[in-house]
């Protein structure tokens, strides 16, 4: 075979560094420039293509000497810090760990990879294609990077790919992108195979080898296979299926039948309603909407209304006015007109335009003898004046050795006693409630004349109450209201427990946004809700008497008095003594002694005390801040209020 240098083309080395100039000897052959002293070791694998031969053996290197003959470090060889391997490494030079014998075969790392046939050229020459395999195995280069093995001309080693093998301790060998799965073997014991059906065995890397039948024909069975679920059905089977599907059916009608039921059970009034009341407070004259005449009649009063409230109402635009078309009720504090010392002793105050006369004609006290403090009587009924309860309303006294003081707080009491009034229908009344601890915001009804007796012997309509203290208070705060009926054969014994109920603002609170509070109510049911009838508050179906629905005794005990107990709506309807007129009431009350606000550590005062006033006005430090500067935010806000009479 002719000489490699010019017969065959020389193979381009990637992996070991590649020299840009060859040095020409005087034989006519081609060697590399030495390398210099110190240098790094390169790495040991050689892989290598063919390539067109080189045309420069004839002439002369003119770098000979030169500095621009010295090595160039090859981009493909891996970094200094990766340790090169060498199959057959000098026994004095091998890097990086000596070997005893020239014929070592163990690779200089800190693994060992065993090979009994390597490519790699550990010298940096290019490596030729001449020569026999046995020239190859008897001139294989040895040595190290930094001590090469001499050179035989003409004996080169011959191109082969080298099998992968790691680089350092910490590469992985390549993983096949196949797994190796399983094959079950079935069983084809019953199968026998048709004339024109072949076995072919089908499969692919990734899924297990599987048989498959070609041809036109089916595998047939040797024996008939026994199903004896397709024979005989057991009988429970069919049950099965009727139990479900009556099971299905019951269940659609029933939920069918509830909401029947309930969409029936919605009572409702009819449609023959009159307009009695329209009021959207576009008019903003005061005195035509409180004065002679108006809708709106402002009640005077300093008595505490029965539950001993502890603000007394006034008619001063400072308390009840109107602004941005809305009516507003708003609290405030005695001491922005009076002095503190006042309230608390040595001071007598006359209310101006106390409204005693026109509210409680008859007065406030009752047959009983108690003070109700409700009583309506618009003068249908003609009793003894009472000095003692006029006093009571229309002046108050503060002394400090008795510890009566003036009521620390004022307010405003708004009623339409004087223009509208309804005997069964509607009321809506738009509306914001205000915040503050111990504010009692009320949307109510009286009777125009206590048909029945005085109070709650003629009833009381309570469409909405709430407590202005914040979320956190523990006997339901602004985000609750509640509704209830007032009712009972004597003054002080009232069945409300049994009529009334309440609903919670979930996230939400009643005084941080405009509400529908509204009334239905005729001869057959009364219900109270807030923005839909969804949303009730409280609703009864009056299928029996008040009478039978309280279940009272014949004898109850008052004090050291027993009181036989009569029927006092024997002659009203089964919606008695809600089957007369009755007329609308907006206020802002303050405190009270009655249990509107239940005693408890977080309460300033106590009902049974004869101070409560007192010592509600000496916390006002605790409870004022909690009362909003903003008008908007401490007032009751009515944006509307209309009332509808079946007629």
């Amino acid at each position: 075979m002719a000489s490699s240098s010019s017969s065959r083309p020389a193979p381009l080395s990637f992996a070991a560094p590649q020299k840009p100039f060859a040095v020409h000897n005087n034989d006519g052959s081609d060697s590399e420039p030495p390398s210099p002293p110190g240098s790094h070791p390169g790495t040991p694998r050689s892989l290598s293509f063919l390539t067109p031969p080189l045309q420069t053996a004839a002439l002369p290197n003119p770098f000979v000497g030169s500095p621009l003959a010295q090595p160039v470090q090859n981009p493909f060889s891996p970094p200094a810090s990766v340790i090169s391997f060498s199959a057959n490494a000098d026994a004095t030079g091998g890097y990086p760990f000596p070997s005893n014998s020239p014929g070592n075969t163990r690779a200089s790392s800190f693994v060992d990879v065993p090979r009994a046939f390597s490519t790699y050229s550990t010298t940096g020459s290019r490596p030729a294609t001449g020569g026999s395999s046995s020239d190859l195995s008897a001139h294989r280069p040895s040595g190290s990077l930094h001590n090469p093995a001499p050179q035989t001309p003409g004996k080169r080693e011959a191109f082969a790919s080298p099998p992968a093998r790691p680089l350092t301790i910490y590469a992985t060998p390549p993983s096949s992108s196949s797994r190796i799965r399983p094959v079950r073997p079935k069983s084809t014991a019953l199968l026998v195979p048709s004339n024109n059906a072949s076995e072919v065995t089908v499969g692919d890397s990734e899924k297990p080898m599987k048989k498959k039948w070609s041809g036109s024909a089916r595998p047939e069975l040797k024996e008939k296979l026994d199903k004896p679920w397709i024979g005989m059905r057991d009988p429970r089977q069919g049950w099965a299926y009727w139990i479900t599907y009556a099971t299905v059916f019951l269940g659609v009608a029933a939920g069918a039948f509830r909401i029947w039921s309930e969409w029936n059970s919605v009572m409702l009034l009819p449609n023959n309603l009159c307009p009695v009341m329209m009021e959207d407070f576009t008019n903003t004259d005061t005195d035509a909407l409180f004065g002679d005449g108006g809708k709106f009649f402002r009640e005077v009063d300093a008595s505490g209304f029965g539950n001993g409230e502890f603000e007394m109402t006034t008619n001063s635009n400072n308390n009840s006015f109107i602004l941005n078309n809305q009516l507003y009720i708003y609290p405030s504090l005695t001491s922005d007109v009076i002095s503190r010392d006042a309230i608390l002793n040595g001071a007598v105050y006359n209310l101006t335009g106390c409204t005693y006369n026109i509210t409680h004609a008859t007065g406030y006290t009752s047959p009983t003898g108690s003070d109700s403090g409700n009583s309506s009587t618009s003068g249908s009924q003609v009793a003894p004046f009472d000095v003692q309860a006029y006093l009571n309303a229309c002046s108050a006294v503060s002394n400090s050795t008795t510890g009566k003081i003036l009521p620390p707080t004022m307010s405003a009491r708004i009623s339409t006693r004087r223009s509208a009034s309804i005997k069964y229908g509607r009321v809506e009344v738009v509306a914001k409630l205000p915040t503050g601890d111990w504010l009692w915001p009320a949307i109510w009804m009286l009777p125009v004349d206590d048909k029945y007796g005085p109070w709650p012997m003629s009833g009381e309509i309570d469409i909405v109450e709430a407590r202005g203290n914040g979320p956190s208070y523990p006997k339901q705060g602004i985000d609750w209201v509640r509704s209830s009926l007032n009712w009972g054969p004597v003054s002080f014994l009232n069945g409300v427990a049994k009529t009334f109920g309440y609903r919670q603002f979930r996230r939400g609170r009643y005084d941080r946004g405009f509400h529908t509070f509204a009334l239905e109510w005729d001869e057959n049911f009364m219900r109270m809700y807030v923005d839909s009838r969804l949303k009730f508050i409280y609703q009864l179906r009056l299928k029996k008497s008040f009478w039978d629905l309280g279940d009272f005794p014949p004898v109850v005990q008052n004090g050291s008095e027993s009181v036989v107990l009569a029927n006092p709506w024997v002659n009203g309807t089964t919606a008695a003594p809600f089957d007369q007129p009755f007329y609308l009431i907006m206020n802002v009350a303050v405190g009270g002694t009655n249990g509107w606000f239940p005693d408890g550590p977080e309460k300033p005062w106590l009902d049974g005390s004869a101070t409560a006033p007192r010592d509600f006005l000496q916390a006002q430090d605790q409870w004022y801040p909690s009362w909003p500067s903003d008008v908007a935010q401490r007032s009751m806000v009515v944006d509307s209020v209309k009332m509808w009479e079946l007629c």
